[in-house]
This record gives C-alpha cells, structure tokens and sequence, in this order.
C-alpha cells in the first residue's frame, strides 16, 4: 500500500500514526505543494492523505483510513469510548494553535517544500486563508499565552496514561504541530505523552525544528 502525505500535515498525521502503531507496511509517498494533479488523479480531490491499497483503489480522508487500518489488520486498537475530554481540548486548541502554527510550517524543513517553486506555492496557499504569513510571525508574542494556558489545561487529563481512543489521532496531530512552536511549554505528562506517541506511532515530533 502507499500513503500519500504531506510531512507537515496534521490530518496526514493521523493516518501515518495508524499504520505504525499497527506495523503495516505502507510506503510513505510525499507529495510537492503545488502538486494538485497527483490527488486528483487518485481521487477526484486535491485533499491529502489518500491510501492507495493493494488494489489499485484509493482512499482519502484522515479518519476513514484510520478505521480502514484498524478493522483491516488485527487486532482492532479503537474498542474504547471516545476520551470526549481530550477530543475538545484539541478542538479548541487546534483553532487558537493555527495562527502560530501556519506560518513556521511555510518556514519548515519538509519534502514537500523541497524546492523553491513548492515553498512559494505552500505560502500563496496558506495566505489566502491567513493573510501575510510574516505579520502573523510579528504577532508571536501576542498569541502565545491563549495556547500556552491551553496546554497548561492539557497536562492533568494526562497524568495517567488513557486507553487510545479516536481522539488520540486529534490530540497527537495538534500536540505535534504545536511542537514547531518555538516559546511553548509542555508539562511532563504532556511531554511523555508526545514523547510516547512519537516513538510508537513513529511520525516524529518537530521539536528540532522549532522556530
């Protein structure tokens, strides 16, 4: 099978981190910003990730390929109920996290930003959405402490390690995007918790590249 991603990608994140907690070989497919025609070609969309299977068939949205992988290769890990607590930080979070988080992943060192021509595709995308990427930059300060009180919420839901649960492929994905931030403070469960995840799941935190 092959899963096609960004590196960057929260929702690529997701899948990523199925299939190595589940050590199913998949073969990682990066794809350039600025490349529409290849998910397009696989499914009509311009969305990542999509899991093209041993069929030839291609799959996308996040969460539909992380319960394909699931209920495909036992055992079956998603049998608990939702941790609702950890599915609505991460909403939340994601939301007040974006504006910091943006702007360092047009800066960052991904392979799908390999080339010049890509980069400046990916920053024409995201300031469509976000406006001048270099003003958000200059706003560090300013939209820090609304994330930093955030995860200072998240660090008692993880003092004892919870069950996985679906919003773990919510609560990694934000946690590592987050962790290209530069400024941010994880308390220590919260940092075992990444720490763990990133080892089991192997789809590597950002730290080392944190600006």
């Amino acid at each position: 099978m092959k899963l096609y991603i960004y590196e960057h990608c929260p929702f690529c994140s997701r899948a990523r981190m199925m299939a190595g907690l589940k050590n199913i070989p998949v073969e990682l497919c990066v794809v350039m910003e600025g490349d529409s025609e290849t998910p397009l070609r696989l499914t009509g969309k311009k969305g990542l990730p999509i899991l093209q299977k041993d069929d030839g068939t291609c799959m996308p949205e996040s969460l539909d390929i992380v319960h394909y992988l699931d209920d495909t290769y036992p055992p079956r890990l998603l049998t608990s109920p939702v941790n609702e607590p950890l599915m609505a930080w991460s909403k939340q979070t994601w939301s007040l996290g974006l504006k910091l988080i943006v702007p360092r992943f047009t800066r960052g060192k991904f392979a799908e930003v390999a080339t010049d021509a890509a980069r400046q595709a990916f920053i024409t995308r995201e300031e469509q959405h976000f406006g001048n990427l270099d003003a958000l930059m200059a706003q560090t300060d300013t939209l820090l402490p609304p994330v930093q009180a955030q995860l200072e919420k998240l660090d008692p839901l993880l003092a004892s390690p919870p069950p996985l649960t679906e919003a773990d492929f919510h609560l990694y994905p934000v946690l590592r995007s987050l962790s290209i931030v530069q400024g941010l403070t994880f308390g220590p469960n919260t940092l075992r918790y990444m720490q763990d995840m990133a080892q089991k799941s192997r789809v590597p935190l950002l730290t080392d590249q944190a600006q």
